[in-house]
């Protein structure tokens, strides 16, 4: 059992979680590296933690599956003897198309993975964090999008919904818990250069795409990691219920 505080971040294995991990470990957080198939991606991110001095696992689960989400949370409670955070990182974006050229094999993959996913992970955290069941609280932090508010036409409207439902899981949990000891926030990222827009074009897209920002480039993901770490730090105490937006002003 450790006696640092311990975070577990979905989708840890690159891109946003994985900074997110490093960066979070910098802090002082044990962290709990989640990851589907990356397992080779997942023990890079806790080489690289335990190398500085901090304390990283590695945990597979397949987050579409309800029984897999519960072993994750029990693997994490087992090995670190305690959960003090939450990053609801995990999500996929989907090939590029208009609402009228989706099927219901393509949404329910989407939704499955952004939000039903995160409702669950959600729920698991407040039983392992909230005064209500004899904890000491917590944080959460969902990772949203810009999409949600800007709505992607003719690319992933699906993708945007989702992360628009993740926002009301943000402001809706955020008032349930908040006598329990735990805060809820989003962080809305805008285009990030991550694997993520692989299959969409990649860095042709991405190279696109930055014509639409005010401050002309793309993210990486240690920015996104810098505002993810920061609602988890007692410096946002009084915060909960609320977003911030990273996206260059777009």
């Amino acid at each position: 059992m450790t006696t640092q505080k311990v975070l577990l971040i979905t989708g840890a294995s690159k891109g946003i979680g994985a900074a997110t991990a490093l960066r979070a470990a910098r802090d002082g957080w044990s962290v709990a590296v989640h990851y589907l198939s990356d397992a080779t991606g997942a023990q890079s991110v806790c080489d690289g933690i335990v190398a500085n001095g901090g304390q990283a696992h590695a945990f597979q689960a397949d987050l579409q599956i309800d029984a897999q989400i519960e072993a994750l949370f029990k693997s994490v409670l087992n090995h670190f003897g305690q959960l003090n955070g939450l990053v609801n990182n995990v999500g996929i974006t989907p090939l590029f198309g208009r609402v009228d050229e989706m099927n219901a094999t393509r949404l329910n993959e989407v939704f499955n993975t952004n939000i039903t996913s995160a409702f669950l992970c959600a729920g698991h955290a407040v039983r392992a964090m909230s005064t209500r069941y004899g904890h000491s609280g917590g944080v959460l932090v969902n990772v949203s999008s810009r999409a949600a508010q800007l709505g992607s036409p003719n690319r992933y409207v699906d993708y945007a919904a989702s992360k628009a439902a993740l926002d009301a899981l943000t402001i809706g949990l955020a008032k349930e818990v908040a006598l329990e000891k735990i805060r809820v926030n989003g962080v809305r990222p805008g285009i990030v250069h991550t694997t993520i827009h692989d299959k969409n074009g990649g860095d042709a897209m991405l190279q696109v795409g930055s014509q639409s920002i005010p401050m002309q480039r793309i993210a990486d993901p240690e920015e996104i990691a810098e505002a993810i770490v920061w609602l988890l730090s007692d410096a946002s105490s009084y915060m909960t219920g609320s977003f911030l937006d990273v996206a260059g002003g777009r």
